[in-house]
């Protein structure tokens, strides 16, 4: 993420997927999406999402009478920063550890394999 943007907790990080899968969004059309994977108040939203605002995780355009929001930040930032500070916190900074915890927990198919010994042969280079 840009610097200076905080961590997404949990229920903000739901929020910002929803931001990046749709796009700039109403908090009724947030809400409505949210509401389906979990019961949550529109209020709950709304508010989460004046907090984002003031924390700089989200844009909003106040020019309609329905604001509009929009993640201030792209996914692959977000993931980045998460990834990063899950490195340093659960795995020592270690790369070799986060993979194996990753590998671990699940198993992964073919393809994911693939793209995984794809994308280190393409970091040696």
């Amino acid at each position: 993420m840009p610097s200076g943007l905080p961590k997404p907790t949990d229920a903000e990080l739901e929020i910002l997927t929803v931001l990046w899968s749709r796009g700039a969004s109403t908090v009724r059309e947030i809400h409505e999406i949210v509401l389906k994977r979990k019961p949550t108040q529109y209020t709950t939203v709304l508010k989460l999402l004046q907090i984002m605002s003031e924390k700089g995780l989200v844009r909003r355009d106040e020019a309609q009478r329905a604001h509009v929001y929009e993640a201030a930040a792209p996914r692959d930032s977000t993931r980045k920063q998460l990834a990063g500070d899950l490195l340093q916190r659960a795995f020592d900074g270690s790369a070799a550890r986060l993979l194996q915890g990753a590998l671990s927990a699940r198993k992964a198919s073919k393809a994911e394999l693939a793209e995984i010994r794809k994308l280190l042969d393409d970091y040696e280079r």
